[in-house]
């Protein structure tokens, strides 16, 4: 059995929160959930799943405690890790940016081997433009609680499902 860490950077609570949900949903124990701040390479090489999630900012950034974050996981073997994403956006006043932080962690370890699971089908969100969007797909798991709050845990429900059977 694959042994998961769920990561996140959040500054209002919101991806935290969901981190916290998607985790329960994973049967992820609450001491293997971790601000991305915090993160080493030490932590990274106790999982073989790492799950990981951002907020996005301003127009389409990364949420702050990822910058670090990314350096010490580029710093890994990620070659025999699956990395699932997820993250937090407003598909209403931010709809050219949506979840774009989703797509700035892919960049930034689409080079390090690492296996991606998680890609998500469009079709049932609401936005203009994303880089998060790859192949016709989301990379991992867009989330607006801000807009679409009573979809949230039937998109986290039906993720959750298939990153199990992604990571089997």
């Amino acid at each position: 059995m694959n042994k998961i860490g769920v990561f996140y950077g959040s500054t209002t609570g919101t991806t935290e929160d969901v981190a916290r949900r998607i985790a329960a949903k994973l049967d992820v124990p609450s001491t293997h959930i971790f601000d991305a701040a915090k993160l080493t390479e030490a932590m990274v090489g106790e999982y073989d799943v790492l799950v990981l999630g951002s907020s996005t900012w301003g127009s389409g950034e990364l949420q702050d405690d990822w910058y670090d974050g990314v350096k010490v996981l580029k710093k890994c073997d990620l070659s025999h890790k699956f990395v699932a994403l997820f993250g937090c956006g407003d598909s209403d006043s931010y709809s050219d940016t949506f979840c774009d932080a989703i797509g700035i962690l892919y960049e930034d370890l689409k080079d390090t081997r690492c296996k991606f699971c998680g890609a998500t089908d469009t079709g049932n969100y609401s936005f203009d433009s994303s880089i998060a969007v790859v192949d016709g797909k989301f990379i991992g798991l867009p989330i607006d609680e801000l807009n679409e709050d009573n979809k949230t845990d039937d998109r986290i429900s039906t993720w959750v499902e298939q990153l199990k059977q992604e990571i089997s």
